[in-house]
């Protein structure tokens, strides 16, 4: 466990191995900074340790220091609980609603009855061997052993078998303990449900693309023992397979040492080996076959679900509606279109409509373009009708060459 800085402090460590006093307004600054200083400290040491649950023994042995442990932690364990950050081990398995006890883990089944006693009679006394659980650590926990399962060869399958969980989550939880917790707080989020069917503990998950977890059905259980035949079969095929493969190792090495009557033996040996794998790959094959209709007829179901639901919403959304009722608004459309038409067409003509003939207002607009037409400019001389002549030849009769002036003394008017 990793330590704080603090702990090679002897003057800091001093204060923090006292006990608790008696009153916390004496001075409520030291001792909530010793509690918080304790509390994080337990938690930090059962993350480290991967363990979700802690007792009043483990913690003297783990925070023991200079051959001393801390006076203050049967006051450290009654505040946690108070205030919500750990449970009893027993208080917290009868919160879920499932036979704890029928899981048969070997897990509270004799001391809880000693600790209900002492609960139901007030005592304040905290028993070194009693285990409280850490809820923030088993919460963390079980949203692991979630996502675990989820992202592995597993996933899709919603029941397993106690052991394959316990091998799926052998890098989870630190052991068997541990992993009842987690399943117990999965549990309680209706994530999970645990339950013993011939002797034999299965856990079933949630699947993605539901809320809560359902009760194991007969349905269920029979996708179950599907799935375990097919294991089986498999693990029995891919090991008559390498007995095959053996037999005719031996009956090749055989051969080379000339022992000609004991390799064919193998050789018989290795065809009925044969044999039995096709039948077995023939039953295996049936079952995979049975399993994709399944899979097949889920998926159908799902489909025709949803096809139900889509003609109930469907079904709402036209309550009120009716093919009169359609007609009726289609011929008051219909209406309304056509009055605002004749209102537009009102409009307009009255815009174009005046006192004037159209035909006077004609030729003023035509006159008024005659006016508009530019004029030989005042003081400019005329232009040339004439093309222009080269240089040296002599100019048109009365057409006057003048010398060109400024343009400021062009555009003087005249006197």
């Amino acid at each position: 466990m990793a330590l704080p800085p603090e702990w090679d402090d002897d003057e800091r460590m001093n204060f923090m191995f006292s006990d608790f006093s008696e009153n916390r307004d004496v001075n409520t600054t030291d001792w909530d900074s010793k509690m918080d200083f304790w509390t994080s400290l337990v938690v930090r040491g059962c993350r480290d340790r991967g363990a979700v649950c802690v007792s009043l023994q483990e913690m003297n042995k783990s925070f023991r220091r200079k051959e001393k442990s801390p006076l203050g932690l049967k006051t450290v364990i009654q505040s946690m609980a108070r205030c919500g950050k750990i449970q009893r081990e027993s208080e917290f398995a009868a919160n879920v609603d499932c036979g704890w006890l029928s899981w048969g883990v070997g897990l509270l089944l004799v001391k809880p009855l000693k600790w209900t006693f002492s609960t139901l009679l007030g005592s304040n006394r905290v028993p070194l061997e009693e285990s409280f659980v850490v809820i923030e650590l088993v919460k963390e926990k079980a949203a692991e052993l979630l996502k675990v399962y989820r992202s592995s060869e597993f996933a899709s399958r919603s029941i397993l078998s106690f052991q394959e969980l316990c091998t799926l989550s052998s890098h989870v939880c630190a052991d068997e303990s541990t992993l009842c917790m987690a399943l117990l707080q999965l549990q309680r989020d209706k994530q999970v449900t645990v339950s013993l069917h011939d002797g034999e503990k299965i856990v079933k998950f949630c699947q993605v693309e539901q809320d809560h977890v359902c009760p194991v059905s007969d349905v269920d259980m029979g996708i179950y023992q599907l799935q375990r035949s097919e294991k089986l079969l498999g693990e029995r095929v891919e090991k008559l397979g390498l007995e095959a493969d053996k037999c005719k190792e031996e009956a090749r090495v055989l051969l080379r040492e000339g022992k000609k009557s004991q390799a064919l033996r193998c050789l018989k040996g290795r065809k009925r080996v044969e044999k039995r794998v096709d039948s077995l790959f023939a039953k295996l094959e049936s079952i995979r076959g049975i399993l994709d209709r399944i899979a097949q007829s889920q998926t159908d179901k799902m489909v025709i679900q949803a096809y139900q639901a889509g003609v109930s919403a469907l079904r709402l959304s036209l309550k009120d509606v009716t093919v009169e009722r359609a007609e009726s608004l289609v011929d008051q459309i219909q209406e309304l279109c056509d009055t605002q038409d004749e209102v537009n067409q009102t409009i307009s003509s009255g815009v174009i409509s005046g006192d004037e003939d159209m035909d006077e207002l004609e030729e003023e607009l035509k006159s008024l373009l005659d006016e508009s037409k530019p004029d030989s400019v005042s003081g400019f001389p005329e232009v040339p009708t004439n093309g222009l002549r080269p240089s040296g030849e002599p100019s048109l009769p009365g057409f006057q060459q003048k010398k060109m002036t400024s343009p400021a003394k062009r555009l003087e008017p005249a006197q």
